[in-house]
C-alpha cells in the first residue's frame, strides 16, 4: 500500500497494491498494522454503506459530539469525494481536497476527524463503504452547505441532486462558534 500526505493535514490517499490476473484481482483493503505504521492510528468501530445514482451529492457532514475520522473507497461506480477543513486555527482551515475514487482504481481516502466529508456520484451508480473511528451520532451531526462560495470546491456538477438537510446547510461562517478546535 502507498500512503500519499496531501496538503492538508489529516488527509491521506491510500493506494493499495492491486494484484490482477485473468480471474480478476486481490487486494487488501484494510490492515490495522500497515495503517499504523504509515501514522494512521484510528480504531475503526462502524462501517457504513451506501448506494447513490448519477448526480446525487451527499454533504458537507461531519460529527461533533462523536467526532469520526474516515476512509472511503468506492465498490462500485465512481465518485469525486471531497475533504474540508474545518478545524478552528488550523494552517489549513477552510481547505478542501477533491479527488476520484472508483471501483477501477481502488483508491481510497482517509479523512481525520475535524474535516467535513461529501462526495458526488460521477457513474450511473456508486456504492461506497466507509469505516469510522466513532458511532454515527444523528444530533451532533453538522452539515455544511455544499456551495459555500467561502470554500470554493469545484464541484464537477451545477445541479446536485441533494438531501433536504443538504439543501437547507448552512454556510461555514453561521456554525464558527460550533467548529472544533486544531490540535496539532
Amino acid at each position: 500500500m502507498k500512503f500519499l500526505d496531501q496538503t492538508i493535514p489529516g488527509i491521506v490517499l491510500v493506494e493499495p497494491d492491486v494484484h490482477r490476473d485473468d480471474r480478476g484481482f486481490f487486494l487488501e483493503s484494510y490492515h490495522a498494522g500497515k495503517y499504523r505504521e504509515a501514522g494512521i492510528e484510528v480504531g475503526f468501530v462502524q462501517d457504513n454503506h451506501s448506494l447513490s445514482r448519477q448526480g446525487t451529492l451527499r454533504g458537507l457532514h461531519m460529527q461533533l459530539r462523536h467526532p469520526q475520522a474516515k476512509l472511503i473507497r468506492v465498490l462500485r461506480g465512481e465518485i469525486w469525494d471531497v475533504a474540508v477543513d474545518l478545524r478552528k486555527g488550523s494552517p489549513t482551515f477552510g481547505q478542501h481536497f477533491g479527488v476520484e475514487l472508483s471501483a477501477e482504481n481502488h483508491f481510497q481516502l482517509f479523512v481525520a476527524t475535524g474535516l467535513a466529508h461529501g462526495f458526488v456520484v460521477l457513474s450511473e451508480e456508486a456504492e461506497i463503504e466507509y469505516k469510522c473511528s466513532d458511532i454515527y451520532d444523528p444530533g451532533g451531526e453538522l452539515s455544511v452547505a455544499w456551495n459555500d462560495p467561502e470554500l470554493g470546491i469545484p464541484w464537477p456538477i451545477e445541479e446536485p441532486i441533494l438531501s433536504e438537510k443538504d439543501l437547507r446547510a448552512p454556510r461555514v461562517a453561521e456554525v464558527m462558534e460550533r467548529l472544533p478546535d486544531w490540535k496539532d
